[in-house]
């Protein structure tokens, strides 16, 4: 009741009378009339003054209306900014990852369609990422690899093939492709433990019984590009992510199937949020036109 007092107030300092107020906002004269009244009552001030048949601000009413004007300029603004975030003209998504490349792309679907929305993202391993998202620090997790969990809803975004990578003057460098079995004994740089393109590759060495030699063990994708090209031993990489260079030779595998994926990850109980609901439609919308640009190639 006291909003509808302070409305009916602010209405009629505003409009400099209770019949102009009446005549602006639709509302009969008496029903403003008793809404200030009340208003005056209830906290025994009086809020305008008579002047001859007009009906001035007091001190105190002066004072009010400076009160009621930033009330009502931030209600405004908070129904603005609803209004905004409804539309998605505005607001905030966070995204973890476990590497730029996928996110990248789906980063730049989402801010073409949805300029307004402030995009956030951090970078980190796989318990990292998965962690933040779990525990609401983060919106949406992009993942090359998720465990099932009855929380989350885990969308299918994109698998690429793992290759071999060499230096140029490494007996493969001149091979059109190359087949597991044809590793065993090879020196091999691999990545952490964790990283999901070792998984994979792994474990289909593990299949075929074949086993490199492991010499070097780095935590960084570009520590071991560096790596092989000094010459201390080869090593592989999702295709997707390979950046060429003068000094390495790509050589994808043949005779089995050895890939990465990107998947994207939330909580299912968000998943209807409008921004979260709206990354999903993009990631979709992404993934199928990607794969109608690949049927027609």
């Amino acid at each position: 009741m006291r909003y509808t007092q302070l409305r009916s107030f602010h209405n009629v300092a505003n409009a400099g009378g209770f019949n102009a107020a009446a005549d602006a906002f639709n509302i009969s004269q008496p029903t403003l009339t008793a809404q200030v009244g009340a208003l005056e009552e209830e906290f025994g001030v009086e809020l305008f003054v008579k002047r001859g048949r007009r009906r001035e601000l007091s001190d105190t009413g002066r004072q009010l209306l400076a009160i009621t004007t930033r009330l009502f300029a931030e209600e405004a603004e908070a129904l603005a900014f609803l209004t905004e975030s409804r539309e998605l003209r505005t607001g905030r998504l966070s995204i973890g990852a476990v590497g730029p490349f996928h996110v990248t792309e789906m980063l730049a679907a989402f801010n073409q369609a949805y300029p307004g929305i402030e995009l956030a993202v951090k970078i980190g391993n796989s318990a990292e990422v998965l962690g933040d998202l779990v525990a609401y620090r983060c919106d949406v997790a992009v993942l090359a690899y998720i465990d099932k969990d009855d929380r989350l809803l885990t969308i299918p975004y994109r698998r690429h093939p793992v290759a071999i990578f060499v230096r140029r003057d490494h007996r493969f460098a001149g091979r059109r492709s190359i087949r597991l079995a044809e590793l065993e004994g090879e020196a091999m740089i691999v990545r952490e433990q964790g990283s999901t393109t070792r998984r994979a590759l792994e474990g289909a060495l593990a299949q075929t019984g074949t086993r490199p030699r492991l010499v070097m063990e780095i935590g960084s994708r570009e520590a071991v590009r560096e790596a092989v090209i000094r010459g201390l031993g080869i090593s592989y990489v999702s295709e997707a992510e390979f950046v060429p260079d003068e000094n390495l030779t790509l050589i994808p595998i043949d005779g089995a199937e050895v890939y990465t994926y990107a998947h994207v990850v939330v909580m299912k109980q968000r998943e209807n949020g409008r921004i979260i609901k709206a990354f999903i439609d993009v990631v979709h919308r992404t993934r199928e036109a990607f794969d109608a640009d690949m049927r027609r190639s």
